[in-house]
């Protein structure tokens, strides 16, 4: 690798972002005692960083929330009233939009920044610890990156649990954005962004699938029309999104992200600190990628055997559908009791005998 690429890759001759922030920033007490955790003389620099993270993580929130909300009713819910959809899929519809509107972008800027830059974390995994060091500088525009990320997975804990459709695997979901917001924060704080790239990158393009595909099954009956168009994407974006669910994340993944962190990161730098904590993180977002590409094998073997005519959720099932289907089912199983047997009546070798008898 050149040399031009090393430097690159450990963020030299870079602009600090924290340079660019506000004089004002909140006070100590808002980082809590993460400070407690460094020493040495890198600890100022390290506190500020710590401060302008916080501070920006709440600005960035807001806006976020301020985003979400002109997508949503401003666009894609009046969009959904205009083609007559379904009213359940109209009410799912804005949130796949946006959710949709910024996975594109996201994954975008991560194309850009791993294949159009001089950044070889792609190709060169062990490449993300080169040069490491406690409080050095964050390139601006993976910093821009950065922003954004914690902003989005911020918000989406408040979204997931008091404004998008609950669901079986809403739980999980929470846990994800919990987890994922922390790695996310901590990274930056701790100079582990190199990493965070990759991993937001691996991740993006089955997000950018999956809504994609529940759009397209979304419209599928609008104006109470089935519409072909719209169910071939759906089942062609279904396939796609499994082959690259078990690619990006369960491939890809553990072969250049885990690598990296568990083995290449202690070649680079022997006592790097959080080896364990942030190790931990990575292998619990893989354990959920592992549980949800098992909802993706149970629906296309449900698919496969007939179980299903057409494509409709592709990993989300909705609690409500679910409590109705038990509810019928428990109905459809209990026993049928004939009307003899109401009238105190009783069977014997198959003739409806009086019980007195």
């Amino acid at each position: 690798m050149s040399v031009g690429r090393c430097e690159r890759a450990r963020g030299a001759g870079s602009p600090a972002f924290t340079d660019s922030l506000p004089a004002k920033l909140p006070p100590p007490a808002h980082v809590g005692g993460l400070l407690l955790f460094w020493s040495g003389s890198g600890s100022s620099r390290m506190f500020r960083t710590l401060q302008s993270l916080c501070f920006l993580r709440w600005k960035t929130f807001l806006g976020a929330g301020s985003a979400t909300k002109p997508v949503c009713t401003g666009v894609a819910s009046p969009f959904g009233e205009w083609c007559n959809l379904q009213p359940k899929d109209a009410a799912k519809m804005p949130e796949s939009a946006w959710k949709l509107l910024f996975y594109t972008l996201s994954w975008s800027y991560g194309i850009y920044l791993l294949f159009f830059t001089d950044y070889p974390f792609f190709y060169d995994p062990p490449s993300v610890f080169y040069g490491w060091k406690k409080g050095m500088d964050v390139p601006t525009d993976i910093a821009i990156a950065y922003l954004l990320q914690c902003s989005f997975y911020g918000h989406s804990i408040y979204a997931t649990a008091y404004m998008d459709t609950w669901r079986k695997d809403s739980v999980v979901m929470l846990l994800h954005h919990v987890v994922t917001l922390t790695l996310i924060a901590f990274s930056y704080a701790f100079r582990y962004h190199n990493v965070g790239i990759l991993v937001l990158f691996l991740h993006d393009v089955n997000d950018v699938q999956l809504e994609f595909t529940k759009l397209n099954v979304y419209f599928k009956h609008r104006g109470g029309v089935y519409h072909r168009l719209n169910d071939i994407i759906s089942n062609i974006g279904c396939l796609t999104f499994s082959v690259s669910w078990f690619w990006f994340r369960l491939y890809w993944f553990p072969l250049k992200v885990l690598y990296a962190t568990c083995y290449s990161s202690l070649q680079s730098v022997p006592n790097i600190p959080f080896y364990f904590f942030f190790n931990a993180l990575l292998l619990i977002l893989t354990l959920m990628n592992i549980y949800w590409f098992l909802y993706i094998v149970l629906f296309v073997a449900k698919v496969l055997m007939g179980q299903m005519q057409e494509v409709n959720d592709v990993r989300e099932y909705d609690v409500e559908d679910s409590k109705k289907t038990t509810t019928v089912k428990k109905k459809e199983a209990g026993l049928q009791l004939p009307n003899a047997l109401k009238e105190g009546m009783h069977l014997k070798n198959g003739l409806v005998k009086d019980k007195r008898l």
